[in-house]
C-alpha cells in the first residue's frame, strides 16, 4: 500500500561509465584508490524508486567524481522532480578550505547547477582541523545567505567542529551523515553522547543510516537503542533516513515510530531541507 505522504530517499549516490561526457576523472577523484567497475546512473536510481515506492532522492556527489559536479547537476536539471543534489568542492583532494574562491564556488554550484549544498568530509582529515577553523567562515557565511544545506561526514572525535559551526551559522542547515560513523562498543563519552549533544543546536539534522555503526545483518537490530536515543533527542522532525535497503527497516519495523513521526522522518523533513519545499 503506498504511502499517503512523499518518501523521500536522503542520500544516494549517482554515477555513470558508458557517457563520455560524465566518466570519473582519477585525476579529480578524492578516493583515487576506489574505482567503479559498474555504474549507477540517474535511471538506475529511477529504477530503484519505482522499486521501492520512492518519490525523490538526494544525490550525494560520489567521491568518484571528485569536485566534478556535472553529473549530479545534470540529474538534477533532467529530471527536477525526482532528483536534489548535494556537491563536493571543499575539503581532501578537493578545494583547499583556505581558497577565497570557495564562497563563489558554492553560489555557482546553488545557482547555476542547481546544487542544494555540499558535503563536507572532515573524516578524510583526522588530525587536522579545517572544519571549524576561521578559513572556513567564508564560506558557512555565503551558505547562510544562499540557504544552502552541509551534510558533513566525519568520525566521532570530530563532531565538536561541528558544534561551533552550527552554533556561528544557525542559518546553515548541517545533516550529520552515517550517525556520525560512531562505533557502538565505545562509551558514549567516545562519540555518541557528543553526537547527542548536537540537539540543542535546532539546524543540526541527523542522517538515520543503521549500516555504518551496525555490527549485525540487516534490519540492524543492534543500532535500534541508538536510534531512540536520537529520536528522542533530536525528535522526528529533524531525523532523514537514506538508503533504499533500509526503507522497510524504517518504515514498517522500528516500533518507537509512530505513524505521524514517519510522515517527517521519511518524507517532509528532506523536502524542507533539500527541495525547498516541494511536494
Amino acid at each position: 500500500m503506498a504511502a499517503s505522504y512523499p518518501i523521500v530517499n536522503g542520500a544516494e549516490h549517482a554515477w555513470v561509465l558508458h557517457d563520455p561526457r560524465f566518466k570519473p576523472d582519477p585525476r579529480l577523484s578524492n578516493c583515487p584508490g576506489a574505482k567503479p567497475d559498474y555504474e549507477q546512473s540517474a535511471e538506475d536510481l529511477i529504477e530503484h524508486m519505482r522499486t521501492y515506492g520512492v518519490d525523490k532522492v538526494v544525490i550525494s556527489q560520489v567521491c568518484y567524481y571528485g569536485r566534478d559536479n556535472r553529473y549530479a547537476s545534470h540529474c538534477v536539471q533532467r529530471y527536477p522532480d525526482r532528483f536534489a543534489a548535494i556537491g563536493l568542492l571543499v575539503g581532501y583532494r578537493l578545494h583547499h578550505p583556505a581558497d577565497p574562491e570557495n564562497p563563489a564556488r558554492l553560489e555557482r554550484a546553488m545557482r547555476e547547477e542547481g546544487l542544494a549544498g555540499l558535503r563536507l568530509s572532515p573524516i578524510y582529515d583526522r588530525d587536522v582541523v579545517w572544519l571549524s577553523d576561521e578559513v572556513s567562515y567564508p564560506l558557512w557565511h555565503r551558505a547562510e545567505e544562499l540557504d544552502a544545506v552541509f551534510n558533513i561526514f566525519l568520525a566521532p572525535h570530530q563532531v565538536g567542529q561541528v558544534a561551533t559551526m552550527a552554533e556561528r551559522f544557525p542559518g546553515v542547515k548541517v545533516v550529520i551523515d552515517h550517525l556520525a560513523m560512531i562505533d557502538i562498543s565505545t562509551p558514549d563519552s567516545e562519540g555518541f553522547g557528543p553526537l547527542l549533544d548536537l540537539a540543542r543546536w535546532p539546524n543540526v539534522y541527523i542522517r538515520t543510516s543503521l549500516h555504518n555503526p551496525s555490527k549485525e545483518r540487516p534490519p540492524f537490530r543492534d543500532v535500534w537503542p541508538f536510534l531512540e536515543q536520537v529520536y528522542d533527542r533530536f525528535g522526528p522532525r529533524r531525523m532523514v533516513w537514506a538508503n533504499f535497503y533500509e526503507l522497510l527497516i524504517m518504515q514498517e519495523l522500528i516500533p518507537f515510530f509512530s505513524a505521524e513521526d514517519k510522515t517527517w522522518i521519511l518524507g517532509k523533513n528532506a523536502l524542507d531541507i533539500y527541495f525547498k519545499g516541494q511536494g
